[in-house]
């Protein structure tokens, strides 16, 4: 596992926009193909092993929240709770989700945390990242499947009509909702955006309709659960019929409150870190809140040093996690995010940044591996 430099590509932004990855310079360096990281294809199975293993171990500790009640680490209101266990029960089906790992290329890899609601990073992921590699190295090869395996999970998930939902004017948001309408498009939906703002109720059908008043039955949403719960439509969703993808269970596996339930079903499990509710772990951990996004408000504590990042949840809820460095190589931390369709692992992103803690504005850079 080597990061390597590279010449970027003359004409690399006109690339990137070619197949709609227009927010590659968004706040700065976003895109980076000044660098790269080499992996063997020894080191692709064991991430590829390693979530396929912990996504079913997340699905297991769904089962068992679940079963046994489980609910109140979670912070969730009792109208949350019904949505979930309905969702489960019902076998409403998972489309994707994202690892983060912390690994230098030995051992195991070590979790960080699953984005299992409403991951970014896809387009970059699945497709600018493959042009890449296409273009200056054809010799090697790239765990990336995404793009086909999301045309065949559309395929066996949905029928007939999805809206595709994003905060309006986030380009980051809606570029990655366009890219996932596009790949059930070709799964042949009825594939239609509407920004998030333009989903309405109409209280004579009991149903939510989009912009023409038609009825939306089945609709991706890259708008978190939690915030979802606390919007005024909220009290209408049980009775209106909608099925969203991202299903109400994967709240659970987005959550924080996980990694320690996580810690006590698999105690010792190579890939995963210890976790608890209380700040009661040996050694340098990292506190984070329940239902805190792209780096907010994460407290690094290690020995003398403490690493504190801004953010709306200072106050919220937490979980302390033992503290695993990420790979460090000329200044920039590197996480790697190993992406799930349905059951199976089907690519790999790398986000670096000067800071240990990720953040939004961490640069994407693109890998291969050499067999």
């Amino acid at each position: 596992m080597r990061r390597l430099q590279f010449q970027p590509r003359a004409d690399w932004r006109q690339r990137c926009e070619d197949v709609g990855f227009t927010f590659h310079s968004i706040g700065g360096p976003y895109w980076d193909e000044s660098v790269a990281w080499e992996f063997s294809l020894e080191q692709i199975e064991t991430l590829e092993a390693a979530s396929e293993d912990l996504h079913q171990r997340y699905l297991e500790a769904v089962d068992w929240v679940i079963g046994k009640r489980c609910f109140e680490p979670f912070a969730l209101p009792e109208a949350a709770v019904e949505l979930i266990c309905r969702a489960w029960q019902a076998g409403e089906p998972s489309l994707y989700g994202r690892f983060d790992f912390s690994w230098n290329g030995t051992g195991a890899p070590k979790l960080l945390e699953y984005n299992a609601d409403t991951p970014t990073g896809l387009l970059e992921a699945s497709v600018v990242q493959w042009h890449w590699v296409s273009e200056v190295l054809p010799h090697a090869d790239q765990f990336n499947s995404l793009h086909e395996k999301l045309i065949a999970r559309w395929g066996e998930i949905a029928k007939g009509r999805v809206h595709f939902a994003a905060i309006d004017g986030h380009e980051e948001d809606t570029g990655n909702a366009l890219y996932l309408l596009d790949t059930a498009h070709q799964a042949g939906l009825d594939s239609r955006y509407l920004p998030i703002e333009g989903i309405g109720h109409d209280p004579l059908r009991g149903c939510f309709v989009d912009l023409d008043n038609e009825p939306i039955r089945h609709c991706f949403k890259l708008y978190p659960w939690e915030w979802l719960l606390q919007d005024d439509f909220a009290r209408h969703l049980e009775s209106s019929g909608l099925r969203f993808q991202e299903p109400a269970w994967k709240l659970l596996l987005s959550s924080k409150a996980m990694l320690p339930i996580l810690w006590r079903l698999n105690p010792g499990h190579p890939n995963l870190l210890a976790a608890s509710f209380h700040a009661d772990l040996p050694g340098a951990y990292v506190r984070k809140p329940l239902y805190s996004r792209e780096g907010e408000n994460i407290r690094i504590v290690d020995g003398q040093r403490l690493l504190e990042s801004d953010g709306p949840h200072a106050a919220a809820p937490c979980i302390y996690q033992a503290y695993a460095p990420l790979v460090e190589v000329d200044g920039a931390h590197a996480v790697l995010g190993c992406w799930m369709i349905g059951d199976s692992a089907a690519g790999l992103g790398i986000r670096e940044d000067a800071s240990p803690i990720t953040r939004d504005s961490s640069r994407f850079v693109p890998h291969y591996f050499i067999d």
